[in-house]
């Protein structure tokens, strides 16, 4: 689907190629037009800055420059007018005739509406919580993960094949401890007195694990067979892993895959991967350890591959999977979501990519920052290392995983968020979960209505939705394929959520403001041109509130 703003484009450099004809305008390269949304709305439904930027090399004065353009765009179909304004800019009216029959374009073929093709031939995988198997998942990792999957449903939406992966971390040191702190637990719920290990994880987690294995009746392990206590683990990750999808399941994300930290260094590829960065001469021993050479490519300090006791680093690990990310799996685009602690893992592994020959560019890290719940008058970061965490599911038990995933979405990624809990129970206009979902709702009362009215507003004429609240409504409709191509270039996802809102207050103005079914027989076909409004628009709701991964509720 084309955008207003692609469409108003290619306006303009036909305008721009016409003066350039009959020698208004010199021969000189058009570049980005620039076609927004003015802030303000009295400046028309969009403007282009163009004039301003082609005023130096056509060393001419921008409103003159705009005056030409004006002249050839105001021919332009899909304008009712174009104002120049001070000191350079293009404001664009669109027509109403051809806002009206957007309406009928887009109920004619409803599969295509919201979809583009500004992600079309990529290969992207996004991977996101990857949280060790060693503990469920908690509050702290909510917001990566709703970021994750929104943006993967996003840039399909934009036409691009895209993988959603979450990484274990079932090997190395966390591993080890997890099996020790596991171990004394599984006798624990024996009626064993074990004092736990001094490295041990706490908390409830390995507890549930243990008692699960113990009630399992399949064996009784023998904890003195480091052969069994092997098996222990393995069972009691796996079980963790169970765990881990219940939590993510609760908030409505479906992996595509589920990639072993393990299967790097069982089918070799880790120790290949050393091999070629040792081969390019990025690799050099010291103290007993293997060290990578960043420096080489301007980074601050060279870092540690393998420690001098033999075993390898988180760095090393992330190295070798993301060289079968892209030199295995081929893939054009990675985008692993992260939180803000691993700031300082981005530089020196966009250097090993580029070591490896991959480009370090096709390398994208979005860095969440901290979630403040506030509850009350209280108010506090939740995190794990800071020990006062909360388990994901009894967040998303207590406030329902639409409301989670709405306001994850709902502050940029770089910017700190606070999660207001009460405002997120409230059934009322105040919380923006409830007011779009009721949007939604409201929609499909007013059509079911018509339905038992027998109303059939398929012949209804889009040619009498002249009110200004109509107009503005279509408008908003149309810039839902322009918010799916900027969170497709720019991987910000909270334009989503905010554009939802705007779309929902569109409507509720629109229903206070026009009355769409009416007693009165008269008003007949006015009620069908609006029922395709209504059907335009509910359209829109749902396919916002899909790729949100929130319900769309018809009662409410």
């Amino acid at each position: 689907m084309t955008t207003v703003p692609e469409m108003l484009s290619d306006s303009i450099k036909k305008a721009f190629d016409l003066a350039q004809k009959d020698n208004l305008i010199a021969n000189v390269e058009i570049g980005d037009t620039a076609v927004e949304r003015p802030q303000n709305p009295g400046h028309g439904d969009y403007a282009s800055s163009l004039p301003l930027k082609l005023a130096k090399p056509l060393k001419k004065n921008p409103m003159e420059i705009a005056n030409v353009l004006a002249e050839y765009l105001k021919k332009d179909e899909i304008l009712d007018d174009v104002v120049v304004a001070n000191p350079g800019f293009l404001n664009f009216v669109l027509s109403s005739r051809w806002l009206q029959n957007q309406v009928d374009q887009i109920l004619s073929n409803p599969e295509s509406y919201g979809v583009t093709s500004a992600g079309k031939d990529k290969k992207f995988q996004i991977e996101y919580i990857s949280a060790n198997p060693t503990g469920r998942l908690h509050v702290a990792h909510a917001r990566g993960a709703v970021i994750g999957s929104t943006l993967a449903s996003v840039l399909k939406a934009a036409g691009s094949d895209v993988e959603q992966e979450y990484y274990l971390n079932d090997a190395g040191a966390q591993i080890d401890k997890f099996h020790r702190s596991l171990t004394a637990r599984y006798l624990q719920s024996l009626g064993n007195n074990v004092d736990m290990p001094e490295d041990s994880y706490p908390g409830e987690d390995v507890i549930a694990i243990a008692e699960k294995i113990r009630d399992s009746g399949n064996r009784v392990y023998d904890t003195s067979n480091p052969e069994e206590i092997l098996d222990l683990g393995r069972v009691g990750i796996a079980l963790m892993i169970e765990g881990i999808k219940e939590d993510i399941e609760s908030l409505k994300i479906n992996f595509d895959s589920w990639f072993s930290e393990q299967s790097l260094f069982e089918n070799g590829q880790f120790e290949k991967c050393m091999t070629v960065l040792t081969e390019m001469g990025y690799v050099y021993e010291k103290d007993g350890a293997t060290w990578l050479l960043n420096t080489k490519l301007g980074e601050e300090k060279d870092n540690v591959l393998i420690r001098s006791n033999g075993t390898p680093t988180y760095f090393s690990t992330d190295i070798a999977y993301h060289y079968n990310k892209f030199v295995q799996r081929k893939f054009d685009k990675v985008i692993d979501v992260w939180g803000a602690d691993h700031q300082g893992q981005v530089p020196r592994l966009k250097s090993a990519m580029k070591m490896l020959g991959s480009d370090p560019d096709n390398l994208e890290m979005i860095l969440v920052q901290m979630v403040r719940f506030k509850k009350g008058e209280t108010t506090e970061k939740l995190s794990k290392r800071e020990g006062n965490v909360v388990p994901l599911i009894e967040l998303v038990n207590e406030i329902g995983s639409d409301a989670c995933r709405f306001m994850f979405l709902s502050r940029s990624h770089e910017s700190q968020l606070d999660f207001d809990l009460d405002l997120a129970k409230q059934q009322s206009s105040e919380n923006p979960v409830y007011y779009i979902q009721y949007g939604h709702a409201r929609i499909c009362s007013i059509l079911g209505l018509a339905a038992e009215k027998n109303i059939d507003y398929s012949t209804g004429s889009v040619t009498m939705l002249d009110h200004e609240s109509e107009r503005h409504l279509i408008n908003k409709i149309l810039e839902l394929p322009s918010v799916i191509n900027t969170i497709a270039d720019t991987y910000e996802v909270h334009h989503l959520p905010h554009y939802s809102l705007e779309l929902a207050t569109s409507f509720h103005n629109f229903y206070q403001n026009c009355r769409v079914l009416s007693e009165n027989a008269a008003d007949l076909e006015l009620s069908k041109a609006r029922l395709k409004l209504c059907e335009a628009a509910k359209l829109s709701l749902a396919y916002c509130l899909d790729l949100m991964g929130m319900n769309k509720p018809e009662k409410m």
